[in-house]
């Protein structure tokens, strides 16, 4: 059986006994889906950022009042009210680590530096926002973004239309590409 372009295998998978065959045309197509997804995840992150920078979301008044009302009307529960409590009455220092931690993320997943690394830390945050807005928001509105950001933990988005492309050509070993 002759083979053509389309059918060399990169990566074949195995279903069973069943063998998937995956074109490199699909392959290319996939690695191009997660860098969309990845710089859709990092655009939210700056706009977010500029958002909540025009709004004045970061100064210590504006944070103390953000983190407060999600203390007052949502039901994430009474532990992790606590940690939130705390972090209201550190304002003037969470509320600037959080403007950075956003402008980070976007920018990293935007350009696809270290991306499995930011896209497990932007995970993880965006985690910790969905359980302070539990019954506060809608409850997709965080955490689809933020099971997108852990699946991109899984793969190599930054391969793709980033400079980790770039990063793993020097340093192939690292896990972070």
């Amino acid at each position: 059986m002759g083979q053509t372009a389309q059918d060399v295998l990169t990566p074949a998978a195995v279903h069973g006994e069943r063998e998937v065959k995956v074109t490199t045309n699909e392959a290319v197509n996939e690695k191009r889906a997660l860098a969309v997804i990845r710089i859709a995840i990092g655009a939210m992150f700056v706009w977010v950022f500029f958002e909540n920078l025009r709004k004045g979301a970061y100064t210590p008044a504006g944070y103390r009042n953000v983190i407060e009302h999600y203390l007052n009307k949502g039901a994430a529960p009474g532990a992790w009210k606590s940690v939130m409590s705390f972090v209201a009455g550190h304002a003037d220092v969470a509320g600037p680590l959080q403007a950075a931690s956003e402008l980070a993320f976007g920018i990293a997943l935007v350009t696809g530096t270290a991306s499995r690394l930011f896209a497990a830390a932007a995970a993880g945050f965006l985690f910790t926002l969905w359980i302070s807005e539990l019954g506060a928001a809608w409850i997709w509105e965080l955490l689809i973004p933020t099971i997108a950001a852990a699946a991109l933990v899984a793969t190599r988005p930054g391969r793709t239309w980033g400079v980790d492309a770039l990063l793993s050509r020097r340093w192939p070993k690292l896990p972070i590409w």
